[in-house]
């Protein structure tokens, strides 16, 4: 009887299987925007069901379905989700989403001197409030707090490395050798987001024999703003932007608007957040057995293996298993009367990283004031210092496999890399570099101060109902000094006996003097309430200075880090 039962069940079981295999079937497809452009990173999921992907960069989709039909469902930031059914035998689907026009009505900044509602602008504008930018846990730096955040925008980490390094390109900018980072403007003052190398190509090669500028592993100068500081954001797309703000608007306008205080009375806002970061997802590492070193590493990588009997380190969890420790504490004033309005802010911010002696601190300061001097006369001012900190370790791209990823990557969890009593760091047999070595002995650190202030003014010259005139006056100064420390010490394993520059000591020194001003005389005619012409005329002026120096100094002398204690030193100058 119980042969039986088991015959029978078997049976079941194999007449099921082709059944199960015929149900499943798999759904493609393009997904689709405003103007039939192709959306790259669109969610499409099964309905009430966490199996999802995510398109490519043509917009296309391939989605296993496990049953017969589903529902599924097609979402993107700023567009309207939809949801469809489909059966087996769904290919080829085109899936065009609808931007979400619930925020037509909303007045977006647009030009030097004008907004507009939404619903009236003749380009793209895309906008994110406070709320939406800091969310629940608030960012290190505002590029990080931009991630996700707009329709268009391709906004991509260089590196992992604290205090920034975020790419921003709106969509349909791209190029190989120039910049297509999008211009930044911060209550009317032109906030410089240079990207500013320390001269680790020295060490990495990650140039070759071409630009350093994007290739050694430099941050971005907007991660200096303060999220917390942040009021809208708004994102200018198209020719226009480029008609309205110059050529430097050639990959579009990102304009940023701080927090103003309301009349009433003070308002005192004090908070505190403390967390930890870590790794989310770990890979593990291979196994490993005599056969399969051998198979991998040849004799030379058998000999390793056997002289350490095998031994298994877990270098995953050593280079990226710390748990850093977040601290951020924000105090803000506001307030003002009916002339008079301000707005005062104060955050530190001690973020430390999941690698080892890495970590960003930072200190904002904002006093936002905006007063009403006579009834034709309205001024505003905006300042802002900024004392940054980043300890950014060596990481990203490498032409010597001497990075700590690329080295990490490079060795098998058999090979002892550990120190010994005495502090002396053996060679990585299987890679360039030491990587547990090159993490405790390497120095990348930055330092950055930071000025912005600026303001506007409105003259009001008459307003006679049908005509109105005013002249708008805005300009703004943003100062910052850049310090960068690198030191690679002599008794690095890619730094010795000859392998190298035998130690490596670079100190670099950024200044950088940008100021802009403006005068705008703004015409409004307005024959009907549902008629209304606006002209605008004006000049603009901007004065950009940037003055950058890397003394490198290799060869170094004993345990000597100054400059002049080398044996060889080079200084490099862009002005």
């Amino acid at each position: 009887m119980k042969n039986s039962l088991r015959h029978i069940a078997v049976f079941l079981f194999v007449m099921a299987t082709p059944l199960a295999v015929w149900a499943q079937f798999t759904i493609t497809g393009t997904v689709t925007g405003t103007g039939n452009n192709p959306l790259a990173g669109a969610s499409v999921k099964l309905n009430r069901n966490n199996v999802g992907v995510t398109t490519d960069a043509s917009g296309k989709f391939s989605l296993d379905v496990p049953n017969k039909k589903a529902v599924i469902e097609i979402s993107y930031i700023g567009y309207k989700s939809q949801s469809l059914s489909a059966e087996a035998g769904t290919n080829d689907l085109v899936i065009m989403l609808t931007e979400d026009v619930g925020n037509l009505d909303e007045v977006v900044v647009t030009g030097l001197g004008t907004s507009l509602k939404r619903s009236n602008v003749a380009h793209a504008v895309s906008s994110v409030s406070a709320r939406e930018l800091v969310g629940t846990t608030t960012q290190a730096t505002v590029d990080g707090a931009l991630y996700g955040k707009f329709t268009g925008a391709n906004i991509s980490s260089n590196s992992g490395a604290p205090g920034g390094g975020i790419s921003v390109k709106l969509r349909g900018i791209t190029s190989i050798a120039g910049n297509s980072q999008p211009l930044f403007i911060v209550d009317g003052v032109y906030y410089d987001n240079s990207s500013i190398n320390a001269g680790l190509n020295a060490v990495s090669k990650a140039a070759g024999q071409g630009s350093t500028t994007f290739q050694d592993n430099p941050s971005n100068r907007i991660a200096d703003l303060d999220p917390e500081d942040i009021d809208r954001v708004e994102v200018l797309k198209g020719a226009s932007a480029a008609a309205i703000y110059g050529s430097r608007a050639a990959g579009g306008v990102v304009i940023i608007t701080t927090k103003k205080g309301r009349s009433g009375k003070p308002k005192i806002e004090l908070s505190h957040s403390i967390g930890t970061q870590w790794q989310l997802r770990t890979l593990g590492g291979r196994t490993w057995d005599t056969t399969k070193v051998r198979a991998a590493f040849g004799s030379a990588g058998t000999a390793v293996y056997n002289a350490n009997a095998g031994k298994i380190y877990d270098y995953e969890d050593e280079l990226y298993g710390e748990k850093g420790l977040m601290n951020s504490t924000r105090l803000s004033l506001s307030g003002g009367g009916d002339k008079t309005t301000y707005f005062a802010g104060f955050t530190y911010k001690d973020d430390e990283g999941i690698v080892k002696n890495t970590g960003y601190q930072k200190m904002a300061i904002r006093i936002n004031l905006d007063q009403k001097v006579f009834s034709f006369l309205d001024f505003s001012m905006n300042y802002n210092y900024v004392e940054s900190n980043a300890d950014r370790a060596f990481f990203n791209n490498d032409n010597t496999s001497t990075t700590l990823g690329v080295s990490y990557v490079s060795t098998p969890w058999w090979a002892n890399l550990y120190p010994d009593a005495n502090g002396n760091y053996p060679n990585n047999p299987l890679a360039p570099s030491n990587f547990i070595q090159t993490r405790d002995l390497v120095t990348n650190r930055e330092k950055v101060n930071r000025t912005l202030l600026g303001g506007p003014a409105t003259f009001k010259i008459f307003n006679t109902g049908k005509h109105d005139l005013k002249i708008l006056a805005r300009g703004g100064i943003d100062n910052y000094t850049l310090n960068t420390i690198a030191i690679f010490p002599k008794e690095l394993q890619f730094e010795k006996d000859g392998n190298g520059t035998n130690g490596l000591s670079a100190y670099g020194t950024t200044i950088t003097r940008n100021s802009n001003l403006s005068a705008i005389a703004v015409y409004n005619f307005s024959p009907s309430e549902k008629i209304d012409f606006r002209t605008q005329a004006g000049l603009t002026a901007e004065n950009i200075s940037l003055n950058n120096v890397i003394t490198t100094a290799t060869q170094l002398i004993g345990t000597q880090t100054n400059v002049n204690q080398a044996g060889a030193v080079q200084t490099l100058q862009a002005r």
